[in-house]
């Protein structure tokens, strides 16, 4: 059993959390930089490192799978034995990760680093939710929940500006190495101060890790992904079709068993009872189908910028710090100024503001061609940063509101698990609406104007599935916390099936563990 006490959350005054939470925050934005800075570098790559095609795109995929096959079992390992010592763990490994990558001989070093940085990222980021869950009183989660949202915009948006610095600086004659290097003494120093101020907490009563989940959840993510990630490049063969047809029957196996572990030991991988917080349940869906269409524009815009219109990668880099800037502000005001007052509301203005930015980008693009300067593609980019700072920070907040919070380590591994497969899918989704558009040969004078049209071919598509968030919206409750009392009411059986523990016990998973 875990030893605990009470009270369940750092006093209001304890400065320690704000520690702590600088510490996660910036693991956060250093995994989220992580995710983009390797795109604007990818040239750079293939021309020192001699990289194949399919290399180059194992070096981003191979990241990304690992990544989400490895989030919840990260998430409930940290419920297990403790959100402190796994974030440790995490941004430890992540960190020697990142200096194998930096370091690497070859490109088949490369990839196998990315996997493993890919797989201690999963370790490390589920903690981060769920440690400022634990850490923070309901009261000042809305304030934090704002800054986290900040965060994840600057992070997501300025891996790019970041990575082509560093690529044209070519600091010391190492090239593309530095945005690996990058890491290293801020995880060092995230290790050092996480093992100081950072409060332990776990589960209120001892788990075991579910092996068979785990197993069943990596084989299904992989023969999704897989196909998605080297289908175009193979031809699309007909085993990729049966291996994500099999992916579907492996997720319904694993629901039959995640359903009789919960109901025999009740310690699942997968805490099923969350789906039926309605609240939760919306907010997986949105954040799936959100992933989808970041996946496909981040990727489908660097390849529009630097290959279609021939921009240097500082160029490129540059060109996106209206969007890194305007995603940035809105998520910070949505949260704590716009969503008390207008509720999801907030959230749905972000999805259809997207959409605009995206058509009116479409339009721009078809306009000027191949002679688009940066400051015009300003006004649909900052439309779509405005509408994404709008989605991200409350939606987090949204989908996390009203979960128990014994289970926010099984939470927070579903809400980024669920966000990387829908990233994973939108990377798969852009040999379709991308690649497929392109031909297989072309002279230089036909590469432009083929990219051209195929960017705004898949822009068609991104602004479609911002059209299905707006609608899938409609099932987020109208204010955050909304559904907290009838759940409260409903009783803690209603949402754990066969458990008996009382209010006291699922606070105590908050306390901390000395």
């Amino acid at each position: 059993m875990t030893s605990t006490e009470t009270p369940s959350v750092p006093a209001s005054g304890d400065r320690r959390r704000w520690f702590a939470l600088a510490i996660v925050m910036t693991a956060a934005f250093m995994d989220l930089v992580d995710v983009t800075i390797v795109n604007i570098a990818i040239p750079s790559i293939q021309r020192d490192a001699g990289a194949s095609v399919s290399q180059i795109q194992w070096i981003t995929a191979g990241y990304a799978l690992a990544f989400a096959a490895g989030l919840i079992t990260g998430g409930r390992l940290g419920d297990i034995h403790g959100r402190k010592r796994l974030f440790l763990v995490g941004i430890g490994g992540f960190t020697l990760a990142s200096a194998l990558c930096g370091f690497a001989a070859n490109p088949q070093m490369l990839v196998a680093s990315r996997i493993l940085q890919g797989g201690m990222a999963a370790m490390m980021v589920p903690q981060v939710l769920s440690i400022v869950h634990a850490t923070f009183p309901a009261h000042e989660r809305g304030k934090v929940f704002g800054l986290f949202g900040a965060i994840v915009g600057l992070g997501a948006v300025s891996g790019p500006l970041l990575g082509a610095l560093l690529t044209e600086w070519n600091l010391w004659g190492l090239e593309w190495r530095p945005i690996f290097l990058i890491n290293l003494p801020v995880g060092i120093a995230g290790l050092v101060l996480g093992s100081r101020f950072i409060t332990e907490s776990k589960a209120p009563r001892a788990l075991r890790l579910d092996l068979v989940g785990v197993a069943l959840v990596t084989l299904g993510l992989t023969m999704l992904l897989y196909p998605l990630t080297r289908g175009r490049e193979l031809g699309w063969p007909l085993w990729g079709y049966v291996s994500m047809a099999g992916a579907l029957v492996v997720f319904a196996v694993l629901v039959a068993y995640e359903r009789r572990k919960a109901v025999r030991d009740g310690s699942p991988l997968v805490e099923l009872s969350l789906f039926r917080v309605k609240s939760f349940a919306a907010g997986i869906a949105v954040q799936t189908v959100f992933g989808i269409a970041l996946g496909v524009f981040f990727l489908v815009w660097t390849l529009y910028m630097q290959t279609g219109l021939g921009w240097s990668p500082l160029r490129a880099g540059l060109t996106g710090v209206p969007f890194s800037i305007s995603v940035s502000t809105a998520a910070g005001l949505s949260v704590q100024k716009l969503v008390p007052r207008f509720g999801r509301k907030v959230l749905q203005a972000g999805a259809l503001l997207m959409a605009v930015g995206v058509l009116l980008y479409i339009w721009e693009s078809g306009r000027y061609g191949l002679a688009i300067a940066s400051w015009q593609m300003a006004l649909p980019l900052i439309v779509m940063g405005v509408g994404m700072g709008l989605i991200v920070a409350p939606l987090t907040d949204a989908v996390l509101s009203d979960v128990p919070r014994e289970h926010a380590g099984s939470a927070s591994g579903l809400i980024n698990t669920v966000q990387q497969m829908g990233n994973a899918l939108g990377l798969g989704l852009v040999s379709v609406v991308f690649f497929g558009e392109i031909g297989d040969r072309l002279t230089r004078s036909e590469v432009g104007p083929a990219f051209v049209n195929a960017f705004q071919h898949a822009l068609g598509w991104v602004a479609a599935v911002m059209g299905a968030i707006f609608v899938l919206m409609f099932a987020l409750p109208k204010r955050a916390g909304e559904a907290q009392a009838p759940v409260e009411q409903a009783g803690t059986a209603e949402l754990h099936a066969g458990s008996t523990r009382d209010a006291a016990a699922r606070e105590e998973n908050l306390a901390p563990v000395r």
